[in-house]
């Protein structure tokens, strides 16, 4: 490894945004408070550039020793950052999407009155994203990982007036620590194990271990422990239902937390801890699995949905299954490929989606909508390019990733290929779908059209913003530059983003952070021919032709027909639109029973039984603490949130001064 004196800026930069604008943005202008935050996000992609030109294939990995951080008897963990091939790549990823849809809520939040707290909010999230991405050791993964989830929750419930928007804050937050458990006992099996949490020393111990092969053992465990880690973070069954109620952030953040960056940690966690899955093959059978099971049910809910956000949540988690059937196959690097594309095609989507609610005064329902071609036709042709990529249509960018994980999963088990074909189909159908429904026929919106009552946050904070406008509910009309310049940018990206991996280029790029790992997917499919992999290849390309055209036929050609074959379907189309009722059998079995048991265990153990015979008798003390403290519980976000900010400027501040001293 070589030590590099620039590694620590990168995360380092956006932490400095973030606290800027959060201590002194209430009292900046809009102007200073968009400098501030472009300036620090979009320095940490120019390093990121300059770390990726200085870095080759062959390089050894670079680090940096923030800080000495845990000593306890052997047991040692530093404070250190580290890039090698895969992260690297994440890198990029989550700086230049990043730095894009930065620029896009310049124009999409503008107008909104707690514009310096969405763009803080921002640039926290990437402080703690590219702090998990360059992480040298689990736990400062996990730092980085609860502090995904912590700005995340932030950024979902950022309009917090709304119900329906603090709800799915709270709920993606509740959601997500049932998977950070255990993440959390992996990591406590890891140190009392191996004595270590570093990357390096943990693969090097589980190296010479010979696969378990024959029941559930140490590794296995660990294995599946991450993996529920995973589903959480990156929401697969049964840890999924977080993702859909998450629309409720503004559409920036969807396009940011859902589909470039946070939803993918999961599957970047499993790819880094190659080494102990591909030891674990009960482990890697339960990730593809669970990814091939996601993939399909996901798309399958897709179908039906009619909030064009709804939809590519869907879609989104139907994605993320792909990731992990492929590394569940031992083709990582075919899973991170992936990744990568998936970035660019749906962070466009999304993108591009907010570009529609913002031209339609904030109408999120696809029935009233249709016809928007002619008013928005930049935002047509670049959702129409990221559609085509995420279908699967040569050459674009989803088509070689895709394709290459149907073909690594064909040769693990053609069932997991066929799983995944039909996955494809019902993607291309439901895409295309969605575009036919908001940009063909004539236009179907109006004043008229808005559902007060039921309307989504991004439509209640557009609609109040258009109010004071002159487009109000009128006519569509095409978003601003700010705006469409990210979807040109990442339109492009969708188009040419997956020629890197022509000739297995990325593949090779990181083979060395795989090493066994590719060698067992190489093994699973050099059984079939180059023959088979081109008629594969042939297969996957036609069912999402088919795709197309079935949507083609019902939204284009008979649009009449899609209501009476929901009719017709009865209680099996209900089951889809209420997307098989899971979110009401969680409440039933979970949400309920816990909310009354601890209702009852609070009232009668702790309350009457402990504070009523403990604390009465104190309450001249605990009326003098409280006055002392009370001054620190304001119940104002904005303190809460400033306060976090000072403390973690004051931990890296520290932190800074012991690596440098």
């Amino acid at each position: 490894m070589t030590p590099n004196p620039y590694l620590w800026l990168v995360p380092i930069l956006p932490l400095a945004g973030a606290t800027i604008n959060g201590f002194f943005g209430r009292r900046s202008s809009k102007k200073a408070i968009t400098t501030v935050a472009l300036f620090f996000c979009g320095a940490a992609f120019v390093m990121a550039l300059f770390l990726a030109a200085r870095f080759s294939s062959a390089s050894a990995p670079y680090y940096y020793d923030l800080a000495h951080w845990i000593r306890s008897g052997n047991f040692s963990v530093d404070f250190e950052f580290y890039l090698d091939q895969l992260s690297l790549v994440m890198l990029l990823v989550v700086t230049g999407v990043g730095f894009l849809i930065h620029i896009y809520s310049v124009g999409y939040m503008w107008d909104d009155d707690g514009y310096y707290r969405f763009m803080s909010y921002l640039n926290l999230f990437m402080f703690f994203m590219l702090t998990l991405v360059l992480a040298k050791n689990y736990l400062v993964m996990f730092i980085g990982w609860e502090g995904v989830g912590l700005a995340s929750y932030l950024l979902i419930g950022y309009w917090f007036t709304k119900d329906s928007a603090a709800a799915a804050g709270k709920k993606a937050f509740i959601v997500n620590r049932i998977g950070d458990f255990g993440f959390l006992i992996a990591l406590f099996l890891m140190i009392k194990h191996f004595g270590s949490l570093d990357f390096t020393r943990v693969f090097a111990a589980v190296r010479p271990l010979s696969p378990e092969t024959a029941g559930v053992g140490l590794l296995t465990a660990i294995g599946l422990l991450l993996m529920v880690g995973a589903a959480g973070k990156s929401a697969q069954i049964p840890l999924y239902v977080w993702l859909p109620d998450a629309m409720e952030g503004p559409t920036p953040v969807s396009a940011l937390i859902h589909a470039a960056t946070m939803v993918t940690v999961g599957v970047y966690m499993v790819a880094r801890s190659s080494m102990i899955f591909e030891r674990a093959p009960m482990a890697m059978m339960v990730v593809a699995i669970i990814g091939t099971l996601t993939a399909l049910f996901a798309a399958t809910i897709g179908i039906a949905q009619t909030d064009i956000k709804k939809v590519l949540a869907y879609s989104t988690i139907s994605q993320l299954g792909y990731m992990f059937m492929a590394c569940g196959v031992g083709a990582f690097s075919a899973g991170i490929f992936h990744l990568m594309t998936h970035a660019f095609f749906k962070g466009l989507l999304f993108l591009a989606a907010g570009s529609v609610i913002h031209g339609v005064g904030g109408e999120q329902d696809m029935r009233k909508m249709g016809g928007l071609r002619k008013y928005m036709p930049w935002t047509f042709g670049t959702m129409g390019i990221a559609t085509l990529a995420i279908a699967g249509i040569p050459p674009f960018a989803g088509f070689w990733s895709k394709d290459e994980i149907l073909w690594k999963a064909f040769g693990a088990s053609p069932v997991y290929w066929l799983i995944g074909v039909i996955t494809a189909f019902i993607t291309s159908f439901y895409m295309f779908r969605l575009m036919y429904m908001t940009f063909g026929g004539e236009y179907r919106g109006g004043p008229a059209a808005h559902d007060v009552k039921h309307e989504s946050a991004d439509a209640h904070a557009m609609r109040d913003k258009h109010d004071h406008h002159e487009h109000g509910h009128g006519e569509p009309h095409e978003s601003p530059w700010v705006m469409l310049g990210p979807l040109v940018i990442l339109a492009a990206l969708s188009v040419v983003g997956g020629f890197v991996g022509y000739g297995n280029h990325f593949e090779h790029f990181l083979a060395p952070v795989f090493q066994g790992a590719t060698e067992v997917a190489q093994e699973t499919s050099s059984e079939a021919g180059k023959g088979t992999e081109y008629l594969l290849m042939g297969i996957s390309i036609s069912v999402a032709g088919l795709g197309w055209l079935l949507a083609y036929l019902l939204y284009s050609r008979r649009p009449q027909l899609p209501a009476r074959i929901a009719t017709s379907l009865g209680g099996l189309y209900q089951a889809v639109v209420h997307k098989y009722y899971v979110d009401e059998l969680y409440s039933v079995l979970f949400v309920k029973p816990l909310i009354d048991g601890s209702t009852t265990i609070l009232w009668h153990g702790i309350d009457q039984g402990g504070i009523d015979a403990a604390v009465n008798d104190s309450a001249v003390a605990a009326r003098y603490a409280s006055d002392t403290v009370r001054h620190m519980q304001s119940g104002n976000l904005r303190s809460y949130a400033g306060w976090i900010a000072a403390g973690g400027a004051i931990v890296i501040a520290y932190m800074v001064w012991m690596g440098v001293a």
